[in-house]
């Protein structure tokens, strides 16, 4: 359960007086998330989300975060809307911790996300990069492609418990992928951790986009192989090419890929793999045996990325590289 910090009814109710949200009705940790502690509370008024930030969470980043929900609801997107005290002021904290109210969103999400479910993701993943550019602030990628050999290096000789030899196979793929990297495709502000615990939906509408605490600037089409990653993939660990060319679509319909992007997508898709298989590796072999989130299985990502590094060309995802189509950029 991802609630790290307790709140007692004393602070609760102490910290609530700064607003004008009615009275409490209940109050509950939220089982889902594993970096922050979340609560529904529910108020005479609506139903809200409390966010307490834990130690993993750069307080100086919280601004940027807080920004960029804030802009990304007023221009019309579903994502969580910061509400702020009477005071007008958004962040406070709570039981020692850095925290934030925001709106309630209503939806579940997909274990199992379907074509539909795939095709309203990409067309949502656009819309938010193509709104998320006029954001003042900005922040760096803490986990890009800068990050990925130091992360290899503090892992070290630990990574032969997966297998013989694991170490020099996983730096060999890391050099590959850096060596292929490109360098001059368009940037911005990319969500960075859209998986499909992080979309809501009532049936197959899209109604909800949450959990913006990797969002940084970096290679718009990097987050599509996040998504490609994380939502194309049966459990299996087959690639579900029909998902992808509906991810794609959805995208293209709101925002077109240029020649270049398509291109790299292989590429992109393959470093998504990398810091997601070499985060999870990290935290499987550090993560205390009591802590209250078990790590993830890093090796669901070394499938992934194998499939990156076997396939001969774009078509493998159901792209067409001759051309620039879809929607407006």
């Amino acid at each position: 359960m991802a609630v790290y910090t307790k709140v007692d009814d004393t602070a609760l109710n102490r910290f609530l007086a700064i607003y004008d949200i009615g009275e409490v009705l209940s109050f509950a940790g939220i089982a889902e998330g594993v970096e922050n502690s979340n609560y529904l509370l529910r108020t005479t008024k609506a139903h809200f989300i409390l966010t307490l930030y834990e130690k993993r969470v750069d307080a100086d980043d919280l601004p940027f975060f807080i920004e960029l929900m804030t802009h990304l609801s007023a221009a019309g997107m579903n994502c969580p809307v910061p509400v702020a005290a009477r005071d007008g002021q958004i962040l406070h904290e709570l039981a020692g911790r850095p925290c934030a109210l925001f709106s309630f969103l209503d939806g579940t999400f997909s274990r199992f996300p379907n074509r539909a479910k795939c095709e309203a993701l990409g067309s949502s993943l656009a819309w938010l990069h193509v709104k998320a550019q006029s954001i003042c602030r900005r922040r760096a990628n803490a986990l890009g492609p800068a990050s990925w050999t130091p992360l290899l290096f503090s892992i070290g000789s630990d990574a032969n418990i997966l297998a013989d030899g694991m170490q020099q196979t996983i730096n060999r793929h890391l050099e590959q992928i850096l060596s292929d990297w490109p360098s001059d495709l368009p940037y911005g502000i990319i969500h960075a951790d859209l998986f499909p615990n992080n979309v809501l939906f009532v049936g197959d509408r899209l109604t909800g986009v949450i959990d913006f605490y990797f969002a940084c600037e970096d290679i718009l089409a990097y987050d599509i192989g996040i998504c490609l990653n994380s939502w194309c993939f049966e459990a299996d660990g087959s690639f579900n090419l029909t998902k992808s060319r509906a991810l794609i679509q959805g995208y293209e319909s709101v925002r077109s890929l240029s020649v270049a992007e398509k291109q790299a997508i292989p590429v992109l898709a393959a470093g998504s793999a990398m810091r997601f298989f070499l985060t999870r590796l990290y935290d499987w072999l550090h993560t205390p045996k009591d802590a209250l989130v078990s790590p993830k299985d890093p090796m669901e990502y070394w499938t992934i990325l194998q499939f990156h590094h076997s396939v001969s060309g774009v078509s493998a995802y159901g792209l067409d590289s001759s051309s620039s189509s879809g929607g407006t950029r």
